[in-house]
């Protein structure tokens, strides 16, 4: 042998020999082999590789003698060979992950009812008929499995998926993939159609409290060796790998042992799922901007589209594919021929733009071509969403500097010089851009080259134009527009009238308004720059508190307070009542809606102002009633009632009203003898709910009678002391005004249905001039004063009832029926405890009855019957009687507790050849319950079971 040839085989026998590959049918032969395979660190052929072998072998089709195709036969090695693919799957955990990804649809659904088919589930069985629960653990984890499978199949079906690129045509492969394809489509064809059943299997999953087992190749070697046993109950039924009900919940979210949650997948479907379905519980969760965006889109609400892209923009929560596709179908929806769409299309086009200029995103075509014709509208909206998409005291300088540079461009690629300096001269932009940077600015736009036009003449460069007094002016005052900086206004009015003396510069915009009973004593100042200032300060804090922006209204009046202290007490005492009235609105707004009381200085300064003698101190109104309605919010009677000056209560109508309503409050529930404060109040409201008649000759010369509306005979106007009550918070306060209300209400002579009200009878009983009163009007407060008590307190029992009381007077049933039951509920924690007797009176049940009756819902007429103190056994048998109802009828059965209604249907239905409904009756009558010889305890329990179920049952339907 030659050296070369010698070195060439020592090389070849130094090289490491791979083992061959072991064969499927080795695994048949011996046993324990697939075990050690399985254990090995990278077995080859890999596991999911020998489900298939295993399984396709086991599923050859066989060949008969007259050589004719038959199923693959049941013989022992075709069950060895299912049986060792199962043994597999189990080594996997079952993992779907990763049986899906290796394995065809066709070899998976075979290898699941392989599952079914060895753990003892009865083949043709629907899965949704079996109770879970009364299975062996591993049957119904087989089931589950399954159906979890079938779940996850459907869904992934539904994406679309990438072709392959195909190679080389074969037709022997070509043919197997097309029959893959068919096999695959005719499984997904009825795994669609039993859809609906495998979910309401996983839901009733979700109902087990017990552990579960999942088959392990130890529990499947037992099966194999237990082939007598049929009902699955085994050592093997219990054995295995154990999965917790917890597990099978999967309530945590977040990865287990045996499941794998894919949480941004998870938090994907149940955002997409909150789009497509409206929530009831408004209150209680905020909608996500993607459902928004989709209620906008359903109900047309485009301009509220508008504000939620404008304030994602400072969020940036929507991805920027998201925003694209809702501006596309927009402008899809434009095309169609919605041309009010245009303006919205524009409006969302822009918060793209901008979103994507402080993204650092290209800008959009779109908006090149929406912007090739801008309009001073145009140019107001996109400097609005600039100024609304960044926070410039948070900003960071790169955001400043993009939003800079995108202005800049702005006006570099405008013609129009007009719309070039509404840019220039915004607020946002002079922040934006220093000194040097618009200087630099104007000296581009002076080189850049001039632009042919041909539908208009050249225009000369507006920065070419000497900078006129004018033109500073107008600067000058748009910015003094939109400033609201104390120190920044005075700076701007120094430099306005030191341009020019002629201007009264607090004229120049119409929303500065400042009450009269002020601005007589401001344009009284002589000094013209201090006059302007005074008005515009007190202007803008009075335009901030109204829009509840109680911090730079703070810094509005705190700067006028230490302007005027300088040269008038009179304006100094003004603005004191102006902040104090600010402190009013910035605690009731903050903590004083979580209940927290306001410090006692500022309870000592309302008392101040109400018992303030100053002599000629201009006085708004609004604050008095204010101060009164924060008194009585915070439970100072004792003040209002006792401490509060004569001469005050006797000139101001609010601080006698709120004596009164204090005093009336101060002594409930009281002796009959304590009613005269009551009384007073009575007659004080009567008198404002009292019309004014005035005889008035007409032009045929008969006379005829007007009533005034608002009566001018009280302290105040019927819309003035409504205007005061819906200033009020306070529980107790709001019954008692409403209780009032409710008797005068009632005392009408042709009122046919009372409605009902805590302490109504410390009212008097009648009026001495009964024609005086505008009832109508007291109908129209009732129903406004319990609409917005009810917003102050949704829970309160006793104002839902007077609610429904109103609806049954104005025969609307199903809404009264509605209020009825939420008063019910909200007292009984939905009808699990007895709902007290003083919610659900004789006369509220006998409502209830009326109302269902009237809706032709006979058997709930039969049913609230049994609640009344005495049983109306007449009205429920006339009702029972009744054929056309419209209601559940005998589903209803199972809530009668009164033996004697029982008896009564079971006579009925014999009598009209109703076997079925007779039957139900017997059994209803039948249970051990209801026996009349139990005791009283037991009865009442009975009683009180059906009454809960029937009300919950009621209220789902009427809520």
């Amino acid at each position: 042998m030659s050296a070369e040839a010698a070195d060439r085989e020592a090389a070849t026998s130094s090289r490491p020999c791979t083992p061959p590959q072991t064969s499927w049918f080795e695994f048949v032969l011996e046993e324990a082999l697939l075990e050690q395979h399985l254990q090995k660190p990278s077995p080859d052929p890999p596991p999911v590789q020998l489900i298939v072998q295993f399984l396709e072998q086991a599923s050859k089709p066989s060949v008969n003698e007259q050589n004719q195709v038959q199923p693959p036969p049941d013989n022992k090695r075709n069950r060895i060979l299912k049986l060792l693919a199962l043994k597999v799957a189990a080594h996997l955990k079952w993992d779907l992950d990763v049986l899906e990804k290796s394995l065809s649809v066709p070899v998976l659904n075979m290898l699941l009812n392989e599952l079914l088919c060895i753990s003892k589930v009865p083949p043709g069985t629907k899965h949704v008929d079996v109770d879970l629960s009364s299975l062996p653990p591993t049957t119904a984890m087989a089931i589950l499995l399954y159906n979890r499978w079938a779940i996850r199949t459907i869904v992934q079906s539904s994406f679309p998926v990438k072709q392959v690129k195909p190679g080389p045509p074969q037709l022997n492969v070509m043919n197997q993939i097309q029959q893959e394809k068919e096999l695959t489509e005719n499984i997904l064809k009825v795994l669609k159609e039993q859809a609906a059943d495998s979910i309401l299997v996983l839901e009733g999953a979700l109902k087990l409290n017990k552990d579960l087992y999942v088959h392990t190749i130890r529990t499947l070697d037992l099966l194999a060796m237990e082939p007598g046993m049929v009902n699955g109950e085994t050592e093997s039924s219990t054995a295995g790998l154990k999965i917790s009900a917890e597990e099978i919940q999967c309530q945590n979210g977040s990865s287990s042992l045996h499941f794998t949650i894919d949480e941004e997948r998870l938090a994907g479907y149940c955002q997409a799922c909150e789009v497509l379905t409206s929530s009831s519980d408004d209150a209680s969760q905020q909608a996500t901007p993607y459902s928004q965006i989709h209620s906008c889109m359903k109900s047309g609400k485009y301009q509220d589209l508008v504000k939620i892209f404008l304030e994602d923009n400072l969020t940036l929560s929507l991805p920027e594919q998201f925003r694209q596709s809702v501006l596309r179908e927009l402008f899809q929806k434009a095309q169609q021929g919605n041309d009010a769409l245009d303006e919205v299309c524009f409006k969302v086009c822009v918060c793209n733009t901008v979103c994507d200029v402080l993204q650092g995103r290209i800008i959009d075509i779109q908006f090149c071509q929406l912007f090739l014709k801008p309009s001073k509208e145009k140019i107001d909206f996109l400097l609005e969403v600039c100024s609304g998409s960044i926070n410039l005291e948070n900003a960071s300088e790169e955001l400043k500097r993009k939003m800079a540079g995108f202005l800049k461009n702005l006006c570099l690629g405008m013609e129009d010089l007009q719309f070039v300096f509404m840019i220039s001269s915004h607020e946002l932009f002079i922040k934006l851009l220093k000194d040097d940077e618009r200087k630099l600015l104007i000296e581009q736009m002076r080189k850049r080259s001039p632009r042919i036009n041909l539908c208009t003449k050249p225009v000369t460069s507006f920065y070419d134009i000497p900078a006129s007094a004018s033109v500073n002016i107008g600067q000058l005052e748009h910015q003094l527009i939109l400033s609201v900086d104390p120190w920044r206004i005075r700076q701007i009015l120094i430099e306005l009238h030191g341009m020019t003396s002629e201007r009264q510069f607090w004229t120049i915009s119409n929303k500065w308004e400042v009450p009269n009973v002020y601005g007589n004593v401001i344009l009284g100042i002589k000094d013209s720059l201090t006059r302007d200032l005074v008005y515009i300060l007190m202007a803008k804090g009075l335009h901030c508190c109204a829009i509840k922006d109680f911090v730079h209204a703070k810094q509005l009046f705190a700067a006028c307070l230490e302007l005027v202290t300088e040269f008038s007490p009179k304006l100094r005492q003004v603005m004191l009542n102006e902040m104090l009235l600010l402190d009013i609105y910035t605690h009731e707004a903050g903590a004083g809606v979580s209940g927290e009381r306001p410090p006692s200085d500022l309870i000592s300064r309302v008392r101040g102002y109400l018992e303030m003698r100053v002599p000629d101190i201009p006085l708004r109104q609004v604050i008095a009633e204010e101060c009164v309605a924060f008194l009585l919010n915070w439970c100072e009677n004792e003040y209002l009632t006792m401490q509060v000056p004569l001469p005050l209560v006797q000139t101001n109508p609010y601080v006698k009203l709120g004596q009164l309503l204090a005093a009336t409050c101060k002594e409930l529930p009281g002796p009959k003898e304590s009613r005269r404060t009551a009384k007073d109040l009575w007659e004080v409201v009567v008198q404002i709910c009292s019309v004014s008649n005035q005889h008035k000759r007409g032009n045929d010369g008969r006379v005829s009678l007007i009533k005034h509306r608002e009566s001018t005979l009280g302290i105040m106007y019927r819309s003035e002391l409504l205007s005061f009550i819906k200033k009020l918070r306070e529980p107790l306060v709001l019954t008692t005004i409403l209780s009032l209300f409710v008797k005068l209400h009632n005392v009408r002579e042709d009122i046919v249905n009372d409605i009902a009200a805590e302490h109504i009878s410390i009212w008097p009983s009648s009026i001495p001039n009964l024609q005086s009163v505008d009832f109508e009007a007291v109908a129209i407060t009732v129903k406004e004063l319990v609409s917005y008590a009810l917003t102050i307190n949704a829970n309160n029992h006793f104002w839902l009832i007077i609610q429904a009381d109103i609806y049954f007077a104005t025969n609307q049933y199903s809404a009264a029926l509605h209020y009825y039951l939420q008063a019910g509920a909200v007292c009984s924690d939905f009808f699990n405890k007895m709902v007290p007797p003083d919610v659900y009176t004789d006369q509220v049940i006998k409502r209830m009855i009326k109302c269902c009756s009237l809706l032709n819902c006979h058997t709930q007429v039969a049913i609230l019957c049994q609640f009344l103190r005495e049983v109306d056994y007449k009205t429920a048998f006339k009702a029972l009687q009744e054929q056309n109802s419209h209601d559940a009828m005998d589903s209803y059965y199972e809530y009668i507790w009164d033996v004697t209604i029982l008896e009564y249907l079971t006579y009925l239905h014999h009598k009209r050849g109703e076997t079925d409904k007779r039957q139900i009756a017997i059994k209803a009558i039948g249970q051990t319950e209801l026996n009349a010889s139990n005791p009283e305890e037991v009865l009442q329990l009975a009683a009180q079971r059906r009454k809960k179920k029937f009300l919950q049952a009621m209220a789902k339907l009427y809520f």
